[in-house]
């Protein structure tokens, strides 16, 4: 089996039991900017113009340090190597989000859904430039030792989507609704990085349908434990078709 069709198996297997984030609910005490230095900050976003033409490869950071002007040695900032770079730009388009998200006004003229639809289509959006590259990046996260900042970064993100939507739901579906997402985000990535229709057309389509079955089921299952399952198991059935072997 491929490691990105491996990661994406893991995060959606495991999406449904993403650990709770320490916080009340929402996500009022994210990170507002990326915890980086000033030294890391300007690398890594040199070397991410980088990834296009050369991937998620020690060539790409390595340009991204030249260009900022930092000797070679400065490679030793980034102790996980090519990691950095991926999560670096898992990071900062996630925070991306908040700083495009529609203000409070276009949030009350639309359901939670229309939102949550449109900042995941947006965050998607957001591979374009890099999306030929992308299996590359997920073969990264696919290594052990990045699974576990993989699993919370999106978690955070799913977490994101849904706060910046509008939802103020305090209850158990709080939970189920962002494990839900968590897995739908990432088959649909997956499937992105296949789609050859103009301008991605097929992913939204994909992502539109994923999202009408979840709000079908939080509809009519009353249960949550069984909505997540049954959740699951439709994006194993969708991988699967995909011809992963799950």
């Amino acid at each position: 089996m491929s490691r990105p069709h491996s990661l994406a198996k893991i995060r959606c297997a495991t999406a449904r039991r993403i650990p709770r984030l320490n916080q009340n609910y929402h996500s009022y005490e994210h990170d507002s900017s990326p915890s980086y230095k000033p030294e890391e900050d300007v690398i890594l976003a040199a070397a991410i113009n980088h990834v296009p033409t050369h991937g998620f490869t020690s060539t790409a950071l390595s340009n991204g340090i030249r260009d900022a002007g930092y000797p070679d040695v400065a490679a030793n900032l980034f102790p996980e190597g090519v990691f950095s770079l991926v999560k670096y730009h898992l990071v900062t388009e996630r925070l991306a989000l908040s700083r495009n998200a529609p203000g409070a006004a276009s949030t009350a003229s639309g359901s939670v859904l229309d939102m949550v639809r449109h900042l995941t289509l947006q965050r998607l959006q957001a591979n374009k430039p890099i999306i030929h590259r992308w299996q590359e990046a997920l073969a990264i996260l696919a290594m052990p030792k990045h699974l576990a900042p993989s699993l919370r970064e999106l978690a955070l993100l799913s977490d994101e989507i849904h706060f910046l939507a509008g939802d103020k739901t305090v209850d158990t579906s709080w939970y189920t609704k962002r494990a839900g997402l968590s897995a739908i985000y990432a088959s649909t990535e997956l499937f992105m990085t296949q789609d050859k229709s103009p301008n991605f057309k097929e992913t939204e389509d994909f992502l539109d349908r994923k999202l009408e079955a979840a709000h079908s089921w939080r509809r009519t299952v009353a249960d949550a434990g069984q909505w997540a399952g049954v959740q699951a198991m439709g994006i194993v059935s969708a991988l699967r078709s995909k011809g992963v072997r799950v």
